[in-house]
């Protein structure tokens, strides 16, 4: 499967390649009207073509057809330029002389900064990252992507599902933001990964701690925030292809996306389509509650999955006002590994082996569409931003009908279903009323709406609607010493629906009669929530070194599972319970940033301490429904404290090493788990990556060669009944670089990585499937290019 699906990579890549054929071309050259010196980087740009002058000023636009151009000639700095062209004619090579524009330069230096230093200027412990990063380290999912930031890791579920995880902490505890609002689908559940295309993406920013003040509840942890795209240029039309094949569960995917701009109307598309089968680990057979499954050619039966996206987006912009209305639909069918859902699959009639591209029983599907809009206008020292937006997350998880206890077989294979509707609005008002002072007040408003379905239940249908108001003010000292300072408020409904089986269950009476019923699982009830969120921070910039040290305070409302579930997770094999008196968690955390860079050497430390008055968990009884340990929400106090370290050198010209360690400590100061860590806290790690950029050889122009060792410690702070874990070492190597195989084009992306190089087997205590005695994927090679066109 392996050969075929990199046939098809290259069949289709030398497709693209071969398709363009240039007929005419021009020659030109750009130069200062004032010098005649040649000017570099200048933009020539015309309908479907597009040329940037070279150091000496040259360009050359090859794959003209025969008909008349017009051309825009634009360059920082200079007055932009109109000439025409006509290809039936000769062309002879044009010179170009741009005009030094009247821009005043003065105002621009005492007011732009870039984007470097607003983040240095900002408390904030956060983390940008780039499209050059996400491009290449990319991985199956998005957060698996992220999770080679330090603080980052992941809950995998499979090879191609996963959710966030920020210092040890995920879940809801963790707000997931695309284009200015909150990411809203069923992040409770462990088995739930994150319905975001990760192509298309250019600029995230990593928060790392509490940051409820700017984003509400969910914020408690941190936030991963995908921010818009840049606008386009105008007069442009670009866009590329990404394909991409792995032979570890033979995946083959592709992704396209287009963006044009006129003057001040833009647009933007993406279509994406992933198709996998199971997945290999580096083992013959999984220990599971005693019993043990033994697996064929090493592939993690029903695992399989597919996977088709599409986005479109479209936009105006002028001098006072931006606005992006963006769509997208993400489809996903995924498998459940066929053991994972308790002990009836061994008398299943279905052949799991019988081929590693069916998705059998147990599987989920998932479609997550949403509409936002953002909009910003400003008047005089105002910017006010407008974020809108809709979300229905819709998800139905299906397996094969067995009857559990008093209830029946059910009829179908539906089991759950869960359709969510988020309507949101953030209002905010940015503003200067001095040199030293930036303050932003907003409003933020969320209402959800969440029915259910299917034969098994767990948690209740449900409203809930939050409205949080908040200011903050950024007061600069001086030029290197700034200071932030900001409060909130939120207030939450929560509105659950009364639920009873559908099923007959027998009730013994006090008088030794027996009864049928159908019980109640949950009841109508509204509750409100209301809390206060606060922080304070400063930074300081001493030439290369930059200190910020931040104080804050952040909540969580407790969530509709947490409050009111009661039913069987069939996914962990458990009996789950909520507590309808549980109370908002609260949090305090301080956090410290030490950054020192140099041209040739950078080091970091970002270490951090944290407090909860009432972390929310599910701790397990002693009791039991049915056959199945009953597990209840309860809350504790509970001691954080751990953080990040990172270093950088440049060793010699051409070689480069990177290291970077995280290490959380938790510990439960009060409840039934006093003196417990938290459950999947991920243990000491270590990251060292080599880069050594080779010269070009052949038709590959500036590769470089990867080597990453992450070494984890063993986690033996467990809360039962998790169990330890041992530490492990893995290898992976990458090579990545260009290829000018398309004239007057962007160059190839080829990226070439070899994951798990020497297949070893490990278990990484975040991971969803570790739960069930499963470990990590085993050997992968991947290959994937990015075609630019324009």
């Amino acid at each position: 499967m392996l050969h075929k699906s990199l046939s098809i990579l290259l069949c289709f890549s030398f497709y693209a390649i071969s398709f363009s054929q240039n007929s005419f071309e021009i020659k030109g050259i750009v130069i200062d009207a004032k010098t005649q010196q040649p000017i570099e980087g200048a933009n020539i740009i015309s309908n479907n073509l597009f040329a940037i002058s070279s150091s000496n000023g040259e360009f050359n636009i090859k794959n003209m057809t025969k008909e008349v151009y017009t051309f825009t000639v634009s360059c920082i700095g200079y007055t932009p330029k109109t000439f025409t062209v006509s290809t039936a004619a000769k062309i002879e090579p044009i010179t170009i002389s741009l005009n030094e524009s009247a821009t005043k330069l003065n105002e621009i230096e005492v007011q732009g900064k870039t984007k470097k230093r607003v983040l240095q200027e900002s408390p904030t412990v956060s983390y940008m990252v780039s499209e050059e990063f996400l491009n290449k380290n990319r991985e199956n999912s998005l957060m698996q992507t992220l999770s080679k930031i330090p603080g980052v890791s992941t809950i995998s579920i499979g090879s191609g599902q996963s959710k966030p995880v920020i210092r040890g902490l995920g879940f809801n505890r963790v707000a997931v933001v695309q284009n200015g609002i909150k990411h809203e689908a069923q992040q409770w559940g462990s088995d739930h990964g994150l319905e975001i295309d990760q192509y298309g993406i250019e600029n995230i920013q990593i928060i790392k701690g509490a940051a409820s003040l700017l984003y509400g509840s969910d914020a408690i942890a941190g936030v991963v925030d995908i921010q818009p795209t840049k606008t386009p240029l105008k007069n442009s039309f670009n866009g590329e292809v990404n394909l991409l094949g792995e032979s570890n569960n033979d995946l083959l995917g592709v992704s396209a996306g287009i963006q044009s701009r006129k003057d001040k109307w833009f647009y933007r598309g993406r279509l994406t389509y992933r198709d996998y089968g199971d997945y290999k680990v580096p083992t013959d057979k999984i220990n599971y509650e005693n019993y043990i499954f033994e697996l064929d050619d090493n592939n993690l039966r029903n695992t399989a999955g597919k996977e088709a996206n599409a986005s479109f987006s479209i936009g105006y912009i002028s001098d006072y006002i931006k606005s992006e209305t963006f769509f997208s639909n993400v489809n996903a069918k995924n498998g459940f590994f066929a053991n994972a859902h308790g002990l009836e699959v061994r008398s299943s009639t279905i052949d799991y082996d019988s081929s590693n591209r069916d998705i059998d029983y147990p599987f989920h599907k998932v479609n997550h569409f949403k509409i936002t809009n953002n909009t910003s206008v400003t008047l005089d020292n105002h910017t006010l931003h407008f974020d809108l937006g809709f979300q229905n997350n819709h998800r139905e998880e299906h397996s094969e009908p067995s009857p559990h206890g008093y209830m029946p077989k059910p009829s179908n294979t539906k089991e759950r279903e869960f359709n969510k509707n988020t309507y949101a609005l953030n209002i905010r008002d940015a503003f200067s009323p001095n040199n030293q002072h930036d303050i932003v007040a907003g409003l933020n408003i969320e209402y959800q709406n969440n029915s259910i379905g299917g034969w098994g239940f767990l948690i209740p249908k449900y409203n809930r609607f939050t409205i949080g108001a908040f200011a903050y003010d950024q007061f600069e000292i001086n030029s290197n010493l700034h200071f932030l300072a900001g409060i909130r408020y939120d207030y939450g409904l929560l509105d659950t629906k009364s639920y009873f089986d559908w099923y007959q269950s027998t009730v013994d009476n006090n008088d030794g009669s027996t009864s049928y019923v159908y019980l109640q699982r949950s009841q109508d009830k509204t509750l409100d929530f209301g809390n206060i969120s606060a922080s304070a921070g400063l930074s300081y910039l001493q030439k290369n070194t930059t200190y910020k040290i931040n104080i804050g305070k952040s909540f969580r409302m407790p969530l509709s599972n947490e409050l009111a579930s009661d039913g069987v997770n069939y996914h962990m094999y458990r009996y789950e319970k909520g507590n309808l008196d549980l109370d908002p968690e609260e949090s305090y955390q301080l956090d410290i940033d030490i950054d020192h860079t140099t041209e040739l050497f950078s080091v970091g430390i970002s270490p951090f301490i944290n407090f909860f008055e009432n972390y929310i968990y599910l701790n397990p009884t002693s009791n039991y429904y049915e056959t199945l340990q009953i597990y209840e929400y309860t809350q504790s106090k509970v001691f954080r404290i751990g953080g990040e370290f990172r270093a950088s050198s440049t060793i010699t010209e051409n070689l480069q090493l990177d290291v970077s360690a995280e290490y959380v400590y938790s510990n439960q100061t009060s409840g039934a788990k006093k003196d417990f860590t938290l459950p999947f806290s991920p243990p000491l790690s270590g990251l060292f990556t080599l880069n050594y950029q080779l010269k070009d050889f052949l038709f590959l122009n500036k590769p470089q060669l990867s080597a990453s060792y992450k070494i984890a410690a063993s986690q033996s702070e467990i809360v039962p009944p998790e169990e330890q874990t041992d530490g492990y070492q893995v290898v992976n190597m990458s090579l990545v670089t260009e290829m000018n195989l398309i004239k007057n084009n962007a160059p190839i992306e080829m990226r070439i990585k070899l994951n798990n190089v020497f297949d070893t087997k490990y278990f990484d205590h975040t991971s969803f499937y570790r739960l069930i005695d499963i470990p990590e994927a085993g050997r992968n090679l991947s290959i994937s290019l990015t075609i630019p066109f324009k």
